[in-house]
């Protein structure tokens, strides 16, 4: 299986769900699973903000390692599973690319077994604080923990 993260620039919340799914895949020894990120309007090579790689840390995840990479010139159209930071992402993807309809989800929508919280947005922490990083990659540990239960 295929997942694809994607967000903005690839720099700060889809670089951080990539690499964080990379250590849950390997902790919890599930196979055939690749995992890929991009952004819609990432700039190719740009690294990982610095608040990402620190909020990362604490996760022993290595996030200084993490490349953007531009849906352009991304493998998007071979993913099984595409997984946006926010519904305007998904709408985007959608527009460009109907033919991934039915692949295409909000991380928060496709994990999501409480209904009532209807927020489906994992929202920008970029040219935040590192507080304002701590508390997105915790949203997104939470995320990715329930994506994990869904693939075993």
């Amino acid at each position: 299986m295929k997942i694809m993260f994607i967000c903005t620039g690839n720099i700060c919340r889809s670089a951080m769900a990539h690499w964080l799914m990379e250590k849950k895949i390997r902790d919890n020894n599930i196979k055939d699973v690749e995992i890929y990120s991009c952004g819609i309007f990432a700039s190719d090579g740009d690294m990982a903000t610095y608040n990402g790689v620190e909020a990362m840390e604490e996760y022993e995840v290595d996030l200084t390692k993490h490349r953007a990479t531009n849906i352009r010139k991304s493998n998007i159209e071979e993913m099984d599973l595409i997984l946006c930071a926010t519904t305007s992402h998904k709408n985007t993807i959608l527009y460009e690319y109907p033919n991934l309809k039915g692949k295409v989800f909000t991380i928060k929508e496709y994990v999501q077994t409480d209904e009532k919280n209807k927020d489906l947005d994992i929202k920008d922490p970029w040219g935040y604080d590192i507080e304002t990083y701590r508390f997105c990659a915790a949203e997104i540990d939470e995320c990715l923990e329930k994506l994990i239960q869904k693939l075993k």
